[in-house]
């Protein structure tokens, strides 16, 4: 029986074999694949398939891919609004770490970490540790993404690419109405170490990455960072030494038309409040 199928199949037409891969158990695990243009499969949370996976704190949870055809898995790491601190690692073999990443996100409902990682020729596992205490637990979501198409959507991305030598740093600033912004960084075949930041007010950190790839050519980084309310600036820094530089890519992903102020907007003097509800800031003093 087992014979007749297979011999069948070695002697069928190109869309039968077609029809046979769109619905093979491998391919409907990994989800229907849709491609940005431009850019990579890119998903928010609450559309990928993986279920949400709970890390406590101090404990290590590992999402293992051994098929070679996976070549790419996003990471997203989320909490209830607690802060988020973690380690994410690519183990790719014995004691071989090339892509690894240490995470600070002071809200984690808010602004949720979403990270797009390469793992080319498999098999591949990757690591994620939630290094805060047994009081601040996150859920992780692993998946593996379609690898067609560059990282970053170009078409979109406004500065870049720009070269950051070792030791140096950029300041991207966005406008309030900017409601993620996508950051791709790349070498030309060296290794990447960079601090990636999103800073809104004065060394008030939001966000924090700190990441390490040994090719920045064949495993870039890329990500998609949430910048909700006003005074977003993005800032990048090379920590390598000047043999080191990379070049960078950043630009707005998503954009709303909120022409008022909202619940992240700060509140000076009575302006963002009167002006919330619809008043004038003279009412205010009555």
């Amino acid at each position: 029986m087992k014979f007749t199928a297979t011999l069948s199949l070695l002697f069928a037409t190109p869309s039968l074999i077609d029809a046979f891969i769109q619905n093979s158990p491998m391919k409907t695990s990994m989800g229907a694949f849709s491609t940005m243009p431009g850019g990579p499969e890119y998903r928010d949370s609450a559309s990928l398939q993986s279920p949400d996976v709970i890390v406590q704190g101090g404990s290590l949870k590992t999402w293992a891919f051994s098929s070679p055809a996976v070549e790419r898995v996003q990471v997203v790491l989320k909490t209830e609004g607690r802060p988020l601190d973690a380690d994410v690692e690519l183990w790719a073999g014995p004691d071989n770490t090339p892509h690894k990443m240490r995470v600070y996100v002071e809200n984690g409902a808010t602004r949720p970490f979403n990270a797009v990682m390469e793992t080319p020729r498999g098999p591949n596992t990757v690591a994620v540790r939630n290094i805060g205490q047994l009081e601040f637990p996150m859920a992780a979501q692993i998946e593996a993404v379609s690898a067609a198409g560059p990282l970053g959507d170009m078409q979109k991305i406004e500065h870049g690419p720009m070269t950051i030598q070792g030791g140096a740093l950029r300041t991207y600033p966005f406008d309030p109405n900017v409601d993620s912004v996508q950051v791709l960084l790349k070498t030309d075949g060296r290794p990447l170490n960079a601090r990636l930041e999103l800073l809104q007010g004065p060394n008030n950190n939001k966000q924090v990455i700190e990441l390490y790839t040994e090719d920045g050519l064949d495993r870039p980084f890329y990500a998609i960072i949430e910048t909700p309310g006003s005074g977003n600036v993005v800032r990048i820094v090379n920590t390598a030494t000047v043999e080191f530089p990379l070049t960078c890519s950043v630009g707005a992903y998503s954009i709303s038309d909120k022409n008022s102020f909202d619940e992240m907007q700060p509140v000076i003097s009575g302006y963002g409040a009167e002006n919330r509800n619809g008043g004038s800031d003279r009412d205010m003093f009555r």
